[in-house]
C-alpha cells in the first residue's frame, strides 16, 4: 500500500475508490431491497449514449451520460409505475438501444468503439484532480439523499402500499431512487467501468445481507464491503498489474463467498437465541411507524 502512495495518480484513484464503496452500495440497500438489481446494468449502457453525445458535441462524455442516465432512469421509473411488465421492456429497450447510440455517436464523432473502452472497463487511474473534485460532490450529494430520505426510502422498498397508505408520496420517492442510482453509476463509470458497476452496488448488498438483520446494519456492512472490495482491488491491481475495475468487482465477489460461509455460523446462532426466547411471553407488536424506526436503526 505504502508503494503505492508514493505516485499521485495512484492517491487520487485511492480517494476515488474509496467514495465510490461507500456510495455505490448505500444506493444498492435500496434497490436490492426493491428487487430492481438488474437496474444499475440498464442505465450503464444507458449512460454509453450520453458519452457519445459528450465526445461528438465536444463537451464533457461524464456530463452528457449524467443527463442521459437520469433521464433514461426516470423513464424506466415511469414506465414501471404504469405497467406491471413495463419497467422489464422499457430496461430491455434502452438497455440494447444505449450501448447501439452509444457506439454510433462514438463513429459519428470520427472515433471507433474502442474509443469506449476505458468507460465500459473504467480506468481509475486516469482520473484527474478535476474528475475527483466532480465524483467527490456527486457521491457528497447522493449519501445526502441517503441520509435525509433513508426512513421514507426504506419504507417504499418494504411496501409501496403502505408508503402510500402512510402519505408519502411514493412517485416522487420512486423517481428519486432511479435518478440517485443513475447518479451512482456516473459516478462509478471511470473506476469500475459502466459493465461492470452494478457488481459493486449488489454484491456487497448481497454479502451484507448474509451476516445482518436489520436494514441500517445491512447498509453500513455493505458500505463497509464496498470499501475494502474498492481499496483492495485497487492495491492488488497496483501490485499485480491487474485492470482495476475487474480486481475490484472480482474481490467483492470473493467477499461474498466468505459472507455465505461465515453467515451459516451466523445463523445458527440465532438459531439457538430464538430457541431460547420461545419461552418468553411476547408482547403486543409495534405500529408500523415503530416498526419501521426499528428496522431503520438496524433492529
Amino acid at each position: 500500500m505504502s508503494g503505492m502512495l508514493q505516485y499521485e495518480f495512484m492517491r487520487i484513484a485511492l480517494v476515488m475508490a474509496v467514495l465510490i464503496g461507500l456510495t455505490a452500495p448505500a444506493v444498492g440497500t435500496f434497490i436490492v431491497q426493491r428487487k430492481l438489481s438488474l437496474l444499475g446494468d440498464g442505465i450503464g449502457h444507458i449512460a454509453l449514449t450520453g458519452i457519445g453525445l459528450g465526445l461528438l458535441t465536444s463537451t464533457s462524455p461524464v456530463l452528457g451520460a449524467l443527463v442521459v442516465s437520469v433521464l433514461g432512469a426516470v423513464a424506466i421509473e415511469v414506465l414501471r409505475a404504469r405497467s406491471r411488465s413495463g419497467a422489464d421492456v422499457a430496461l430491455a429497450l434502452l438497455f440494447y438501444g444505449g450501448l447501439a447510440g452509444g457506439v454510433i455517436l462514438t463513429n459519428a464523432n470520427g472515433g471507433s468503439g474502442t474509443s469506449l473502452q476505458s468507460y465500459l472497463f473504467g480506468s481509475i487511474t486516469s482520473v484527474t484532480v478535476t474528475d475527483l473534485y466532480v465524483v467527490a460532490g456527486l457521491a457528497a450529494a447522493v449519501l445526502g439523499v441517503v441520509a435525509l430520505f433513508g426512513r421514507e426510502l426504506f419504507l417504499l422498498c418494504q411496501d409501496e402500499e403502505v408508503a402510500r397508505a402512510s402519505g408519502l408520496p411514493v412517485r416522487f420517492l420512486s423517481v428519486l431512487i432511479a435518478a440517485t442510482a443513475a447518479v451512482t453509476v456516473v459516478i462509478s463509470m471511470r473506476a469500475i467501468g459502466l459493465l461492470l458497476v452494478s457488481a459493486l452496488m449488489i454484491v456487497p448488498v448481497a454479502a451484507a445481507q448474509q451476516l445482518t438483520r436489520g436494514f441500517r446494519g445491512t447498509m453500513l456492512a455493505a458500505m463497509a464491503t464496498g470499501v475494502l472490495s474498492a481499496v483492495s482491488g485497487l492495491a492488488g491491481s497496483f501490485q499485480y498489474d491487474l485492470p482495476p475495475g475487474p480486481s475490484i468487482v472480482l474481490l467483492a465477489l470473493a467477499l461474498f463467498v466468505a459472507a455465505v460461509a461465515g453467515g451459516t455460523l451466523v445463523r445458527r446462532r440465532r438459531a439457538r437465541a430464538g430457541t431460547a426466547a420461545e419461552n418468553v411471553p411476547a408482547a403486543a407488536g409495534p405500529g408500523v411507524e415503530a416498526r419501521v424506526d426499528a428496522e431503520v436503526m438496524g433492529g
